[in-house]
């Protein structure tokens, strides 16, 4: 996220860094991960899955670990946990 200026307290603050996890075999290719994606960290594979759908791909290590794509996704497709 971009800010207009830097936030005074922005030394204390601890950001969380996440780790997305996808089961491709359970996505349906709706790509309601994609669109609301905060940071932007999913974009869609060009591989299918089993079922003929393009699954979505990590594409950078970004992730809040916000648990939008988790909240979203109808088919438990796809988890996010705090990286270590």
């Amino acid at each position: 996220m971009a800010f207009w200026r830097e936030p005074l307290d922005s030394d204390g603050v601890h950001v969380t860094r996440g780790v997305v996890h996808i089961i491709e075999e359970r996505c349906k290719g709706c790509g309601y991960c994609i669109a609301y994606c905060p940071r932007k960290v999913l974009e869609q594979s060009k591989s299918f899955n089993k079922n003929g759908y393009h699954p979505p791909a990590v594409k950078t290590d970004e992730c809040l670990n916000c648990c939008y794509c988790q909240l979203l996704c109808p088919e438990f497709a796809i988890f996010s946990v705090e990286a270590k």
